[in-house]
């Protein structure tokens, strides 16, 4: 500002309010790794500063859109609020599920490992179920294309695993019915892969230490002769001699 001092004008600093300025809200985080959405603290942001009196923002969840309650909530014996350990809870699921997938059953154990009482545990545990972020369905047919593509498993081993790993029983038997009738192929495949290995070895035992391999692996009944056929082929293959 200008005023006039003995017919000359001279400028003033501006006046700046020592009381009543405003705190700008937090800036959102960066955004979210899976679902590429801005993210936003999962806790409440403050419009204005606490300390000058600023009135608290319920903020909505980032993933599920629930809405914080801005009434006190009961606290636990530790006196922590029991929405503060939802909120724990949630970040701590979403964090395991950005590393692997996760069955219902493995979901609700770690949910439930924050001490929440059966119904918020439920809550959560739906919540993610509604959104797609738990399926075990999904799960079982991952888990199957794995074992067969990659592992070289059976259908014993496969059954196995995803018992294991907490699926239901209906839902891993509908996985299983949708392996391609080529159990005997594969094990064959695996067999021969391992027979050239065991050129060197007695008979029996070669055939013994292959046929328990293919076992563990799941191969069940058709461990033996694809045992017994790929180490034949190998044989032939090298020295001309067939096994009886």
């Amino acid at each position: 500002m200008t005023v006039e001092n003995g017919g000359e004008r001279e400028s003033l600093a501006p006046v700046i309010p020592l009381f009543g300025s405003r705190v700008a809200a937090h800036p959102p985080v960066g955004a979210d790794a899976e679902r590429g959405d801005a993210a936003t603290p999962w806790h409440a942001t403050w419009i204005d500063d606490p300390s000058r009196g600023g009135v608290p923002r319920s903020a909505s969840h980032p993933v599920f859109g629930r809405r914080r309650s801005p009434e006190p909530a009961s606290a636990d014996d530790d006196g922590q609020d029991s929405s503060d350990l939802a909120d724990d809870a949630e970040r701590g699921l979403l964090r395991k599920l950005r590393t692997r997938s996760l069955s219902v059953k493995e979901a609700r154990a770690a949910v439930s490992a924050y001490e929440l009482d059966a119904g918020a545990v439920d809550e959560i545990v739906s919540r993610f179920l509604d959104r797609g972020y738990l399926d075990d369905a999904a799960l079982a047919e991952q888990l199957v294309d794995k074992a067969t593509s990659r592992k070289a498993q059976g259908r014993q081993a496969i059954g196995q695993t995803l018992a294991q790993r907490g699926i239901p029983r209906e839902v891993i038997d509908a996985a299983l019915d949708q392996l391609p009738d080529d159990e005997w192929e594969r094990a064959l495949e695996f067999a021969r892969g391992k027979a050239a290995g065991m050129a060197d070895l007695d008979r029996d035992v070669a055939l013994r230490r292959l046929a328990g391999q293919l076992a563990r692996r799941g191969f069940g009944g058709a461990a033996l002769s694809a045992a017994r056929q790929a180490l034949e082929e190998n044989t032939r293959r090298r020295h001309g001699v067939r096994f009886e």
